[in-house]
């Protein structure tokens, strides 16, 4: 009766995210969308840059947006050094961005760097139809200025595309987040947008109209800014969308200290969300508001290590029904997966990397209490760590 109860309990947390991996699997492996015939012009796209202390990269990033193929709106390439106290905006203006720096004592994070741009460019711009978001330590593709501006053309409010990471090769724990975010960043959102759902905010690589944001003003303040403006997208009824054909890479630490920092402070801030806004998210799907239901099961999803932490564990509880169910959830992980390294496109090293995956769930269980207190309180945004 114990077992019985203990695997009907285990089962229960892993359900939800169960069911949203094998929703999102079936649709990433259908054929990625592609933008349609345009409906509208851009006169100006701009390009934002938020940035804390990034003097060693912020160079190459800013080559990278002016490098890339032009779109045939004009460009705005802005660096907001928010808060810094090294050569992050001299450095960016001498390689062609316009800056503006920020600096407050009370106010700090992405989201108030974002929220100040995002009002003195549109305020100082009349023509600036559309912004998107790169991190200053990102890469992007040579056709991420034109595919961006077609899908902006052909109707959309809110893009957002691939993000991966552009350092892969450096050491085991960037490799695995490699394979990560081909799940977490390319296929998932894929899944959504072939279901007709809204793709997601992933932080870097985004885009918002003008009009996106006079209706939807960037308000959010949380270490996981992104996941909470898209809860406030879609309860507008607004819908972003994934643009596949193109992508964004950025900069992931290599040692621990840097790993385990940005790992805790992500995953913490997605429990803070889970908290705040799950009740909610289920009181509206509860009152018929079936647009919230993939939100919610994005909420409940827990990091993949962890899920598939609970699920060994379910397995292991002798009650043949919650084994049973385990096993088809750790089947939808496989094939959550497998799926991920196909549509991502993987190489020899990120299915190598998998056999190092044990490691990363035991390294992942180590950061709990980490987790759980960035959970509890308001973390400001610190630049992790990472080799020059």
């Amino acid at each position: 009766m114990i077992f019985s109860a203990l695997g009907l309990a285990s089962a229960g947390v892993t359900l939800p995210g169960t069911l949203e991996l094998a929703l999102l699997t079936a649709g990433g492996l259908l054929p990625a969308k592609r933008p349609g015939p345009a409906i509208r012009s851009l006169r100006k796209i701009g390009v934002v840059v938020p940035a804390h202390n990034e003097e060693l990269g912020i160079e190459r990033c800013v080559h990278s947006l002016l490098s890339a193929h032009k779109p045939a709106a004009e460009l705005l390439v802005t660096v907001v050094a928010d808060n810094c106290t090294d050569r992050t905006a001299e450095i960016a203006r001498s390689a062609g961005a316009n800056v503006l720096e920020r600096f407050s004592e009370t106010e700090r994070g992405k989201g108030f760097a974002l929220e100040f741009a995002f009002e003195t460019l549109f305020e100082a711009h009349e023509d600036l139809d559309a912004v998107l978001v790169v991190d200053a330590d990102t890469e992007v593709a040579s056709n991420f200025l034109l595919a961006s501006e077609s899908w902006f053309q052909q109707g959309s409010e809110a893009v957002q595309c691939r993000y991966t990471v552009r350092n892969a090769d450096e050491s085991d724990r960037t490799r695995l987040m490699n394979v990560a975010l081909m799940a977490f960043n390319v296929l998932r959102p894929r899944g959504r947008s072939r279901w007709g759902l809204s793709a997601g905010i992933l932080g870097n690589g985004f885009g918002l109209t003008r009009t996106c944001l006079e209706r939807v003003p960037y308000s959010a303040r949380s270490v996981v800014e992104d996941l909470e403006h898209h809860l406030n997208l879609v309860r507008a009824d607004l819908k972003v969308d994934f643009i596949d054909e193109t992508w964004v890479k950025a900069d992931f630490p290599t040692g621990e200290s840097g790993s385990d920092t940005q790992r805790a402070r992500w995953e913490g801030g997605r429990m803070r969300m889970l908290k705040d806004h799950a009740p909610a998210l289920a009181a509206e799907v509860a009152k018929g508001n079936l647009s919230m239901t993939e939100p919610l099961l994005d909420l409940l999803l827990l990091p993949l290590a962890t899920h598939v932490g609970l699920l060994g564990a379910t397995l292991a509880i002798p009650a043949p029904l919650s084994q049973l169910y385990a096993g088809a959830g750790l089947s939808v992980v496989a094939a959550h997966v497998a799926a991920a390294l196909k549509v991502g496109g993987a190489e020899a090293g990120d299915i190598k990397a998998l056999l190092r995956a044990p490691l990363y769930i035991a390294w992942k269980a180590k950061l709990i209490p980490q987790i759980l207190q960035n959970a509890q309180e308001e973390t400001e945004w610190v630049r992790t760590a990472r080799e020059a």
